[in-house]
């Protein structure tokens, strides 16, 4: 577990500052909601007016006067891309790095086989975004009690539970992308992310293109579809979940036979 440690210990800060970063967006967010409630139902008659927009976000489907639906909505957001762009920032260095860093040459010539640093570096990967969605979830359930409102449980747990899952996924995609790149991947975690969010809003927009939320692991994420159903898409995870192995096997089959410049 030697590569796992080193990992951490270098990943730390980056850690912690988007830990905070989105942990003190989300909390602010809470503590807004009690000053906001009162002026909800204006706000719940322009959004209703906002067309397309009010649809790409669920606005159209959530009364965003209560916890749930803003929570859904407000709070979910901050959660839903503030945890993609780190969960995907954080995988797609993670093999790519070794020869951006010219760090291959020391790692390669230990004693130990390719297969075993691809999984520790995923057990690395996966430690972090389990701890940031952690911390995060005792910090708005925290927030709520705080702020005195009744903590809706089952919504709560499920939307950190999709977007757990969203990150889990965008970061196997990441991560199997993370053992072609040679140099930076900066760019390529972020685009794909992006890329990932505009998708489900074009779902949300244009009913032609629903599909696409089976293509984005951001289409289980859907805020007002949680709390309308009080369930998550078994079918959408399935495709997310096979995603997700397809990124991570990639990574194993290129990375163990790929021809790595050291210097």
């Amino acid at each position: 577990m030697t590569i796992v440690k080193h990992e951490l210990r270098q990943s730390r800060l980056p850690f912690w500052i988007w830990t905070g970063a989105i942990g003190f967006m989300l909390a602010v967010c809470i503590f807004l909601f009690p000053e906001m409630k009162n002026q909800m139902d204006e706000l719940n008659e322009a959004f209703a007016s906002m067309g397309s927009f009010t649809a790409a976000f669920g606005m159209d489907r959530l009364n965003f006067g209560t916890l749930l639906g803003y929570y859904a909505i407000e709070c979910g957001n901050v959660l839903g891309l503030g945890g993609a762009f780190f969960a995907a920032l954080c995988a797609a260095g993670s093999l790519s790095k070794e020869e951006r860093d010219r760090t291959a040459e020391f790692l390669l010539t230990h004693p130990i086989s390719r297969r075993r640093v691809v999984s520790e570096k995923l057990l690395a990967v996966l430690a972090q975004v389990t701890a940031l969605n952690v911390v995060i979830y005792l910090l708005a359930l925290a927030s709520i009690a705080i702020v005195g409102e009744e903590i809706p449980w089952k919504v709560v747990n499920l939307l950190h539970l999709a977007y757990y899952l969203c990150q889990l996924a965008l970061a196997g995609i990441c991560f199997g992308i993370s053992a072609f790149a040679r140099k930076g991947s900066v760019g390529i975690g972020l685009g794909v992310a992006i890329l990932a969010y505009m998708l489900n809003l074009l779902s949300n927009i244009t009913d032609s293109v629903k599909f696409l939320k089976y293509v984005t692991p951001f289409g289980w994420c859907d805020g007002a579809e949680i709390v309308e159903k009080g369930c998550l898409d078994g079918g959408k995870l399935a495709v997310g979940a096979a995603l997700c192995a397809a990124g991570i096997l990639l990574a194993y089959w290129h990375y163990t036979k790929k021809d790595i410049h050291c210097a």
